[in-house]
């Protein structure tokens, strides 16, 4: 039989007893219908498979058509930082909370993976962010970000000054507790709890939104997704700052320094079962209304 992917990579949700279930009932399924399948090293320990092949998260992208994340939005978010260097197709398996990124239901993915696996699935392209913070010149840590880069003080509200620049055009000063620029896919998450505009993946923009800030005029700022934005770090800010990434990687940001926020070279590849909608994933997740006729 054809399939659209012949290698197939599994990641998963380490010592999540449901997410290691589903990944045996992957790894069986994915095996009789013949294919290569490799298994993440991380939870490759506690399924406890015979003559199972290991590899870390950057080899399982380089030999993989696709990579299958068993869990929630985070485990999807940690995968995908990696993933998104290298040309995989990524497609996730509900085990967490909301599931805005991962599509197919733990007890009955056959039919839709068969159908993805057959060549029947709709791909998407996601862009991430990619952040560097610099000292004096020098470029003194980065990442990248497929949600939401946050500027914030390393202390629980905590007030802090910096100003902000868009290709390298002064936009404001701001006194706020901080700043979180995210991409269309992160709109639904911080963004969205600080008051941010829901941002449908294709479009190519930024969002920039304020944190509690010290006006009643300062309002969300969306720009195009080519723009780099330079934050400055006022100097006089009494707190050490940091810069989290998908709330998972945090770089260090010291006062005075300047952080520059651009589009990734390379964005995150999904696939979708066929018939995936955006809107009823917003319906389905935000509770909205359905069809009055």
């Amino acid at each position: 039989m054809q399939h659209a992917f012949n290698t197939v990579g599994l990641i998963g949700k380490p010592h999540h007893p449901g997410a290691n279930h589903t990944l045996v009932s992957l790894y069986s399924f994915l095996q009789q219908q013949g294919l290569t399948v490799y298994v993440e090293e991380r939870v490759a320990e506690s399924l406890a498979l015979p003559g199972v092949e290991v590899l870390d998260l950057v080899e399982l992208g380089k030999k993989c058509d696709l990579a299958i994340v068993v869990g929630g939005d985070g485990n999807m978010l940690g995968a995908a930082r990696v993933l998104a260097r290298f040309d995989v197709a990524v497609l996730g398996v509900n085990r967490g909370n909301l599931g805005f990124l991962t599509d197919l239901a733990p007890e009955d993915f056959q039919q839709p993976l068969s159908q993805v696996l057959a060549g029947n699935f709709v791909t998407e392209k996601r862009n991430l962010l990619e952040i560097s913070v610099h000292r004096h010149g020098t470029v003194k840590s980065s990442n990248s970000a497929v949600n939401e880069a946050v500027l914030h003080a390393d202390k629980v509200a905590h007030m802090i000054e910096f100003e902000a620049y868009i290709n390298d055009e002064f936009v404001y000063s701001q006194r706020s507790d901080g700043l979180i620029i995210s991409t269309p896919t992160g709109s639904t998450a911080y963004s969205l709890s600080g008051g941010g505009p829901i941002l449908t993946p294709d479009l190519d923009a930024v969002c920039l939104v304020p944190m509690f800030p010290h006006t009643l005029s300062s309002r969300p700022l969306v720009v195009s997704g080519s723009s780099e934005i330079k934050l400055k770090v006022a100097s006089t800010n009494d707190a050490h700052l940091q810069i989290s990434c998908d709330s998972h990687v945090i770089l260090a940001v010291m006062p005075g320094d300047d952080i520059y926020i651009r589009k990734h070279p390379t964005p995150l590849r999904l696939v979708h079962p066929p018939g995936y909608s955006y809107f009823h994933v917003l319906r389905n997740k935000l509770g909205w209304g359905s069809k009055l006729y």
